[in-house]
């Protein structure tokens, strides 16, 4: 037996595609299969296996699960969750690798799976692997199990050890993603007074779409906060890996803001340790890392990677624009964007001062939010490098980290290609809206000079 999967599924951090056009139940009987073979090779012989809420997810897990049987492994069933409640559960149950089915932050009828063996993730060449071993049918036989266990409580418990936040008013936008049940338990544990949106798991999202990196999906967080007098809001992706947060007076504040913010307790507690942002955040943030005595690190996006890097360096935390936020202090060096509430609560409480406080006291510079638009899969990489190129010439200071972040005197502007879409993806900033308007224009040029240009 042979599988050919669609190359466009096969992404540079997990295995993510349409249901019913580019991902089917054959494919995730083919990534069971061969995800089980790596883990057999390797000594292994139990895989942990969660889903979110996503309306596809039930039948693409019971057809993952049994290809992981079928090629001899035995499977903890963790059941409907979070993917971090995943991550915990391979960290701790005592198996070899895990799956967790799931669409992220993705449109409705997106699905996929995130991976994970022997507690690092399992991406990049080993996924290109999986689809070669598909395509000759190079997989293990066997004849595993299937257990079912209920962890959710055991979960939420190592999410609350070790609190030592305040006594706060916080809103929680679940998005009626796969977070809901996760934080229904947990606000009856957190002192304080708890209002929880868009708790119920509904794959048809049908309050907003569960992406807190999009202000507008922020909007009912928003409301909540300003009716109810709560300090505080906080809301996730559907999956509940990515964290999203505003402050008492509603304004947004993004990930690279919130990993300044993180970061004070984790350099308190080690004095010089690395803090790691993703190529897409603020300068601010890099600065702040400095000031605090911390060893500031810019590094590629993407869960994947960052994870990587972060095992890789030692440092006790990462982040990325995105809304990953990844702690190895006191935690596993995962995106857990539950438990990155519950250390924002911590830093909260040891400065003494709001959210909005902390926000102000940041630099208050102009940029772009994150922006992508489309070019063909096939061009996206020849465009970076053709631009690449022409900065090199010029003798502009570029940092090709990820993609090409140019530095100039207004600001910075980034081109990368997506690791997700056939997309290119830029982001700017500056320290007024006309040096801003620089930037962008300086980019346009170099993408016009390609023979492209923003929508």
């Amino acid at each position: 037996m042979t599988h050919v999967f669609a190359r466009t599924i096969l992404r540079e951090y997990d295995i993510r595609g349409t249901v019913g056009t580019t991902l089917s139940t054959a494919d995730a009987y083919a990534v069971g299969r061969g995800f089980a073979t790596v883990v057999r090779d390797a000594g292994g012989s139990r895989v942990a296996v969660g889903y979110d809420g996503r309306l596809t997810s039930p039948m693409l897990e019971a057809a993952l699960v049994e290809g992981l049987v079928a090629s001899g492994v035995d499977v903890v069933r963790i059941g409907l969750g979070p993917t971090p409640m995943l991550y915990w559960s391979e960290a701790h149950l005592q198996v070899d690798g895990g799956i967790q089915v799931t669409g992220s932050h993705n449109p409705r009828d997106d699905n996929g799976f995130k991976l994970v063996l022997r507690h690092r993730s399992f991406f990049g060449a080993a996924i290109q692997q999986l689809a070669q071993r598909a395509a000759t049918g190079d997989w293990a036989s066997g004849d595993g199990t299937v257990t079912d266990v209920a962890i959710l409580d055991a979960y939420v418990a190592r999410l609350m050890a070790g609190y030592t936040g305040g006594t706060y008013r916080i809103g929680w936008d679940c998005g009626n993603g796969a977070s809901g049940p996760v934080i229904e338990q947990l606000v009856k544990l957190l002192p304080g007074e708890h209002h929880v949106l868009h708790a119920d798991v509904d794959g048809d999202f049908p309050h907003h779409h569960p992406d807190p990196t999009i202000e507008a999906n922020l909007a009912d967080l928003k409301q909540l906060v300003a009716e109810r007098n709560l300090h505080f809001g906080v809301a996730f992706d559907g999956d509940g890996d990515r964290i999203g947060a505003v402050d008492a007076q509603g304004r947004v504040v993004w990930a690279d803001q919130l990993l300044s913010i993180l970061a004070q307790p984790v350099l308190a507690a080690l004095p010089g340790a690395t803090i790691i942002g993703d190529v897409k955040a603020s300068s601010a943030l890099f600065d702040r890392i400095t000031a605090l005595g911390g060893t500031p690190l810019m590094w590629k996006s993407g869960h994947s990677l960052m994870k990587e890097k972060l095992h890789a360096t030692g440092a006790p935390l990462a982040g990325e624009m995105s809304g990953h936020i990844f702690f190895a202090h006191d935690f596993y060096g995962v995106d857990d964007a539950h438990y990155a509430a519950i250390r924002l609560i911590g830093a909260l409480h040891d400065t003494g001062r709001s959210l909005g406080d902390l926000r102000d006291a940041l630099p208050d510079y102009v940029s772009t939010p994150e922006l992508r638009f489309a070019v063909a899969e096939a061009r996206k990489v020849g465009i970076v490098d053709d631009v690449v190129a022409r900065l090199a010439a010029d003798g502009a200071i570029v940092d090709l980290t990820d993609g090409a972040r140019v530095t100039t005197p207004d600001g910075w502007w980034l081109l990368r290609a997506s690791n997700t879409q056939a997309a290119l993806t830029v982001r700017a900033e500056a320290r007024d809206p006309a040096a801003l308007d620089r930037l962008l224009a300086a980019m346009d040029a170099q993408l016009a000079a390609s023979g492209v240009a923003r929508d």
